[in-house]
């Protein structure tokens, strides 16, 4: 059996319950979804704001993947969750800011309710080392 290794940043929010913000394990990293929690103060960013939550998702979610040894260009699949499908439009721009070259594969689903009542989740599934 691979060894796992919790990753942890105080770049990002801690964990709001029984999990770790990411795992690293036979050289790829499992992300933990991210919500739009300000790293620092653990308060809600843009709410109301889906843009604003999708960048500080992104923030967050680059800062996990950065402690694992990984990056956006490593990642190889990512899961984005919506409370509105109406929302797809303004946070696929913004992802394409940060996954432009050879993205990684990627679903994206419309859910009844989010922690915190966000609008936007995404977690990461990337190479690392």
């Amino acid at each position: 059996m691979t060894a796992k290794e919790v990753i942890a940043t105080d770049r990002a929010p801690a964990a709001i319950g029984p999990y770790s913000q990411a795992i690293r394990a036979g050289g790829m990293l499992y992300c933990s979804g991210q919500v739009a929690l300000h790293p620092q103060t653990g308060e809600l960013v843009g709410e109301g704001d889906v843009a604003a939550q999708t960048r500080q998702v992104l923030d967050n979610l680059g800062a996990v993947l950065e402690a694992g040894g990984a990056s956006f260009d490593s990642a190889v699949k990512i899961t984005i969750f919506l409370k509105s499908m109406d929302d797809f439009a303004a946070v696929n721009g913004i992802y394409a800011e940060r996954f432009n070259e050879a993205p990684p594969a990627r679903a994206t689903v419309e859910v009844s309710r989010l922690p915190k009542d966000v609008l936007v989740e995404i977690d990461a599934v990337a190479l690392c080392g």
